[in-house]
């Protein structure tokens, strides 16, 4: 029944018959035949489809909440026995979003200090790409906004405050600033990331704000594609302060501070709103808050 269960949440993220079973590691007609298994059980139609995906039905959606109850917890279960014989192993599963990707080795080597048998799989994400993942199972964990957008139903825990700095080199406009307004940014050829993420629009609003609108020349879902077009020394970019440290800014570019005003923004460990917490999870929880209460991830 699990692995049912587990064909028809992975139907329902990829939207695809053959996408799912490529995931799942079986052939297309065993996927199939599964999920009409599940069908036959249930004595209900979970999925519209001739020959190809076209949606689950009413029934479908309400079989796919409890499908990512039950295969969560089960997945939880499994771990707990099996951490309680040989101790924490497996792999855990971080979708971070891309401004926060600098704080993870910070979260990650101790951890793997203590849980060396524990593998991490680590993927840059959009905050909403954080939010799908960790719905559909995808993930075990995100980083992300915490007080921006809507969370869904997560467990939240705060890690640190993102400023923002104007990322650019010295010769260029702005650049022999020791601060700048997002009126004086809006003025300036600036390259940013693509809209998908939070992080630009966080940046568009307060330039908005400000009275001015913003049109980048350039726009990526890559920071280090941003730093490099800044090192270039044509382009300007808004980096969080914390990103920038981490990328290393050394002359001739310059790290601005932003002000009026000096936005502020959460960034926090979100994971499932379940009980029990998975083991390994429950462990990065504890490791994180161990960190954040001293101050780990401040500076």
């Amino acid at each position: 029944m699990i692995d049912k269960l587990e064909f028809l949440i992975t139907v329902a993220s990829e939207k695809s018959f053959s996408r799912a079973a490529e995931l799942c590691g079986v052939t297309q007609p065993t996927l199939s035949a599964g999920i009409k298994q599940l069908e036959d059980t249930l004595g209900v139609l979970l999925v519209n489809r001739s020959s190809r995906f076209h949606g689950l039905t009413p029934e479908g959606e309400r079989v796919l909440e409890w499908a990512k109850r039950i295969v969560g917890d089960t997945r939880a279960m499994r771990q707990e026995v099996r951490s309680l014989k040989e101790g924490l192993s497996g792999k855990l599963r971080i979708a971070v979003i891309p401004t926060a990707l600098g704080i993870v080795t910070r979260l990650i080597e101790p951890y793997r200090l203590k849980h060396p048998n524990v593998g991490f799989t680590v993927l840059s994400a959009s905050s909403t790409e954080v939010q799908t993942m960790l719905e559909n199972l995808e993930v075990d964990a995100g980083i992300t906004y915490l007080n921006n957008e809507p969370l869904g139903r997560v467990r939240t825990m705060f890690l640190f405050a993102e400023h923002y700095r104007l990322l650019t080199c010295a010769d260029q406009p702005l650049g022999n600033r020791d601060q700048v307004t997002w009126a004086d940014i809006g003025k300036i050829d600036l390259c940013l990331l693509t809209p998908d993420m939070q992080n630009r629009r966080i940046i568009e609003q307060l330039i908005r704000n400000a009275g001015a609108e913003p049109a980048p020349i350039l726009e990526t879902n890559s920071a280090i594609l941003l730093f490099d077009h800044v090192k270039s020394g044509r382009l300007a970019t808004v980096m969080p302060e914390k990103l920038a440290k981490t990328l290393g800014v050394q002359p001739p570019l310059r790290s601005i501070p932003i002000v009026g005003p000096d936005a502020v923004y959460e960034i926090g460990l979100v994971w499932p709103q379940r009980e029990p917490v998975m083991p390994s999870v429950a462990a990065l929880v504890a490791e994180a808050k161990a960190l954040a209460e001293g101050g780990a991830f401040a500076d």
